[in-house]
């Protein structure tokens, strides 16, 4: 295997590149010829084994699996690139694939073919063992980290005020930034529930322990049960108190029921119930 590195020299496919493969752990997905290159770089460190495969490519599909348990259990001494030929037929062609699967492998910038089709997991260990002994030959006894996998994307930074802010226990300060973030994108379902919450709790704080058949304890009483997650016993405290109130304080519970829509989310089952009791006692 040493003797074909020499004369199987991968072409450049980019001269540089900013951006490299995606992925996790050992395992990367190529995604044009910049993510290629880097890897061609980065096989100067340690072996990259290419699975060329398709969509439509059943074997691959029994293959690729086998291929990525197999490249994790090396714990870093290869790496594992997947290139979608279609997606990709540059690096396609640069490798001449005649049919996919096809296993290649990168040391030192050269490539070497490994295998075609899908083969036993034993059979493509094989392969990878001779690799390994190939590429120390060659003097590639490098061992990369595994990739970090993505984590989330960052909070608008008006969030982020309100997150920090809620995390001093500033209130005040938290519904500022979420009024903010809603005054500037009315549509932005995340800053609206932050605010409800916001105000539920500055609610609370205010008025705490109050009780009372009047419409303030029952308006204290539902947030209460917010507070609590019984959102339909709120909810319903709420609905009940609309029958026979008066105009300014239907207005009053309706908007602090839908307060509370928000504060328990789309998902809570007694927000759909609520809002069709709501409007049924409305119009």
């Amino acid at each position: 295997m040493t003797d074909r590195f020499a004369d199987s020299k991968v072409p450049d496919l980019a001269a540089s590149s900013e951006s490299g493969p995606s992925g996790g752990g050992y395992v990367v997905e190529v995604d044009g010829p910049e993510a290629f290159q880097a890897l061609v770089d980065q096989s100067a460190q340690v072996p990259v084994v290419v699975d060329l495969w398709a969509t439509w490519c059943e074997p691959c599909k029994q293959l690729s699996p086998v291929l990525e348990e197999l490249a994790e259990s090396y714990g870093g001494r290869l790496l594992l690139a997947k290139v979608d030929v279609d997606q990709n037929p540059q690096i396609a062609a640069a490798f001449q694939v005649q049919s996919v699967p096809s296993v290649v492998a990168l040391v030192q910038g050269r490539g070497v073919p490994l295998f075609n089709g899908a083969v036993p997991a034993a059979t493509a260990r094989r392969f990878f063992d001779e690799l390994l002994k190939a590429a120390a030959q060659a003097g590639v006894t490098g061992r990369v980290e595994p990739a970090a996998p993505a984590g989330p994307p960052p909070a608008p930074p008006l969030h982020q005020a309100g997150y920090e802010a809620l995390e001093r226990g500033d209130l005040a300060a938290a519904r500022a930034a979420f009024a903010k973030a809603v005054a500037e994108a009315p549509a932005d379902q995340l800053a609206k529930a932050a605010l409800a919450q916001v105000e539920l709790q500055e609610r609370l704080e205010a008025g705490a322990g109050q009780t009372g058949d009047g419409l303030e304890g029952v308006l204290a009483a539902a947030d209460r049960d917010a507070a609590a997650g019984q959102f339909a016993v709120g909810f319903g405290r709420l609905l009940e108190a609309l029958r026979g109130a008066s105009a300014d304080d239907r207005e009053l519970l309706r908007l602090r029921l839908l307060d509370l829509f928000e504060v328990a989310g789309p998902d809570e089952p007694a927000v759909a119930q609520a809002r069709r009791r709501l409007t049924a006692l409305l119009f």
